[in-house]
């Protein structure tokens, strides 16, 4: 089935609409790709704003060496690609070495830079070259005005289109805070600010081997977000998250979203 056959629309990227990132942190199976992406055709199509189905191919950040990573690279990318054609939905993936620049670019619309690598000049310049636009995630260890640096690797490098992402600041160690003012600073940069809701709720490496966090607090983290002028929102999602393979105390469960695109819209 075809994207014309399920309604999906084609939407352009407008500057006076907000962007929604949203899908699962990594990717498990076809069949939970098939049902976040069938729910968020639907929103879509709802709410006619522009919805990137995000899902990661390899967790290479993974605090355990015997934690899920994911498919890889070459599997992942066809899973995703199946999700483009069926849903119609723009994709985005991260990436986290320069080599796998070009495979993600011949699939995803939008190649993500992870913020602990977001300073990687190979990286950067990987990413701008395959003509996608680059959404770079803030470092956690990096102000919102530092970003003008690899905003400018990625422009220099013949990027076409860059966003930033925030999702806080290390808070001493096992945790993290958001300073919203980034927000502003960033846009001062670039006109598309993201906030990555669920991953700013993280408390890295706190959970006996493992990032947890609290999922109750990723609504708030996005109001506040609009109330200093985020253009996009990035959420993590999953219908059981509790069950989740990656990242799950900090996945937004998956029917919670629409109320939520609701209220930022």
């Amino acid at each position: 089935m075809r994207a014309a056959e399920t309604g999906a629309v084609d939407f352009k990227y407008m500057m006076d609409q907000p962007t929604f990132i949203a899908g699962p942190c990594v990717i498990e199976t076809p069949e939970l790709l098939d049902t976040v992406a069938a729910e968020l055709a639907r929103l879509n199509r709802k709410y006619s704003v522009d919805i990137i189905f995000k899902a990661s191919f390899d967790k290479a950040n993974r605090t355990s060496l015997h934690a899920f990573r994911g498919p890889g690279l070459e599997k992942g990318l066809a899973m995703l690609q199946a999700v483009k054609e069926k849903y119609g939905l723009r994709l985005l993936t991260d990436i986290h070495e320069s080599w796998q620049a070009e495979a993600a670019g011949n699939v995803a619309d939008v190649i993500q830079i992870p913020a602990f690598l977001c300073r990687q000049t190979d990286l950067l310049v990987a990413a701008a070259k395959t003509g996608k636009t680059v959404n770079i995630k803030k470092a956690q260890f990096l102000s919102g005005r530092d970003m003008r640096y690899p905003v400018q690797k990625c422009m220099e490098s013949g990027a076409k289109e860059v966003w930033l992402t925030e999702r806080g600041n290390c808070f001493g160690y096992n945790n993290l805070v958001v300073d919203f003012r980034n927000i502003p600073d960033m846009k001062e940069i670039v006109p598309r600010v993201i906030m990555d809701c669920t991953h700013s709720v993280q408390r890295p490496s706190a959970g006996d081997g493992k990032t947890v966090g609290d999922r109750k607090f990723v609504p708030a983290m996005a109001l506040a977000a609009k109330a200093f002028g985020a253009t996009g929102y990035f959420f993590e999602v999953h219908p059981d998250p509790d069950r989740g393979l990656s990242d799950a105390a900090n996945m937004l469960e998956l029917e919670k979203l629409d109320e939520l695109i609701g209220k930022l819209i």
